[in-house]
């Protein structure tokens, strides 16, 4: 029987050993329901990751992010720095959304739907798994000489790798720059556009770096959410989590022998196997508890449960639960804090809708040039302004024209066409003078309404002011 005492996890990380170097990790290849359920979910996720930057809707491509030249398009609508406080707003949504996922399922985010786990476990690791072997395999090759089998099955990873990060990086760039400049960069060839292309090489090597050596030192070392998780979990969080009152009981673990009567005994149901430890892709001994380096991505309850089921013991030594549903035994609530996050989501993701829904095609601002005096002209009062319409959109608007709803006698005269056009994702500025019968003002400063039309149909209404004389009493 043993009772394990041994604290020194706590003295580092789990990539790290005794003398500061990097321990490489050798998972072993995990199996079952959960890990099954991660594939479907995984592979959804990266047809999503690797086809978004190519689908359209209304002509907009669904996600882009091309800081360069300020465009920003989430969901299909496109965003311009106009819009920038939705795109803000958006962010928020995506932090407390996160936030309250791990309040409530820990670091859930991190073995499901982050990324860099999808790519490294489910693409890389299993193409490791097919070349190099399991766990066994693959530390027998590592200590093998450089022979024939070895330099093969290397050169061959290492092309392959490569061949995804190429593939990756593309696909990054073309949320990047837009799939339409991607595709053009491969029709014209790399010469043509040398600045994409370096970036495109820079990029590769980047995924080619992490995925290949760097691996889950990003989660342990480089993600700042994995240190976010410890001062938002508490004991009514659901994480991946060992059962130690089940599991050590009074005398501790001990190695697994027929026809014993552990819980008479006082021993625990954990017999020692290590397999999830051997299992877990950041190298951790979940028994220790909750750790920095868990991502919750669920391969040792898989092989936890598979162990309990082959000596006759009930599932569920490693589960997702609280630490009040091991020590207590009680089902975790839907806590206060969960609920504050919760309305504050729910605030935001309205408050977000109803901005979407608000916001136009077409926008325009008029203001009035600065540091410029009214102007007499006859019984009317000039005002002179610059005025810029920005299209949103990829269609082109050629018959835009302002019109002043109040004062309604008032009259607007650009200088230059009196019709307004704007192409696709570029906008128009000008000049104008607006006319207004004097006695139709407030006095010095007076709140005018100008109205803008494509044909017919209006699309916005500014406000803005309108200076005068002074009235005298």
């Amino acid at each position: 029987m043993e009772i394990d005492n041994d604290e020194s996890f706590r003295d580092s990380i789990s990539t790290i050993d005794k003398e500061g170097k990097r321990a490489w990790i050798y998972p072993k290849k995990p199996s079952g329901p959960f890990y099954n359920k991660r594939k479907i979910v995984s592979y959804f996720l990266l047809v999503f990751l690797l086809a978004s930057p190519f689908i359209k809707i209304n002509g907009n491509q669904f996600f882009l992010f091309n800081v360069i030249d300020r465009k920003f398009n989430l969901f299909g609508f496109p965003f311009w720095p106009q819009d920038f406080y939705l795109v803000v707003i958006s962010m928020i949504i995506g932090v407390v959304f996160v936030t309250l996922f791990t309040v409530s399922f820990g670091r859930i985010f991190c073995g499901w739907i982050c990324p860099q786990t999808i790519f490294m476990e489910m693409v890389f690791r299993r193409i490791e798994y097919w070349i190099d072997g399991d766990r066994g395999a693959q530390m027998r090759l590592e200590k093998q000489q450089w022979n024939a089998e070895k330099i093969r099955k290397r050169i061959t990873k290492w092309f392959i790798f490569f061949v995804i990060s190429l593939i990756i990086a593309n696909v990054f760039l073309a949320y990047i720059i837009g799939s339409d400049t991607l595709l053009l960069m491969v029709k014209d060839g790399p010469t043509a556009h040398l600045g994409n292309f370096l970036g495109l090489i820079i990029f590769t090597c980047v995924f080619y770096f992490i995925f290949t050596w760097f691996r889950e030192q990003v989660c342990v070392i480089a993600c700042p959410y994995g240190r976010l998780q410890g001062v938002l979990l508490d004991d009514k969080s659901i994480v991946v989590a060992y059962d130690y009152i089940r599991g050590e009981r009074t005398e501790g673990r001990a190695k697994f022998k027929k026809d014993v009567d552990r819980e008479g005994e006082g021993v625990g149901d954990c017999v020692d196997c290590k397999q999830c430890v051997n299992v877990c892709p950041t190298g951790i001994d979940i028994r220790n508890g909750t750790q920095l380096e868990c991502v919750n991505c669920t391969a040792c309850i898989d092989e936890c449960d598979h162990m309990m089921e082959s000596v006759g013991l009930p599932k569920g030594l490693i589960r997702y639960a609280s630490e009040t549903e091991i020590v207590k035994n009680e089902k975790t609530k839907f806590t206060p804090r969960q609920k504050g996050y919760t309305a504050v989501l729910a605030i935001l993701i309205g408050i977000l809708i109803g901005l979407l829904f608000l916001r136009t095609d077409i926008e325009a601002n008029v203001l009035r040039v600065a540091g410029k005096t009214f102007e007499h002209k006859g019984n009317n009062i000039s005002n002179v302004y610059t005025f810029k319409v920005v299209n949103k959109t990829i269609k082109d608007f050629s018959n835009l024209t302002f019109k002043l709803r109040e004062p309604a006698e008032g009259e607007i005269i650009l200088v230059g066409p009196n019709v307004i056009s704007v192409q696709k994702e570029e906008y128009s500025e000008g000049v104008m003078f607006i006319e207004i019968p004097q006695k139709d003002l407030d006095g010095y400063s007076t709140k005018i309404l100008i109205d803008l039309y494509d044909g017919d149909n209006l699309i916005q209404t500014i406000k803005t002011n309108f200076l005068g004389p002074r009235m005298m009493n």
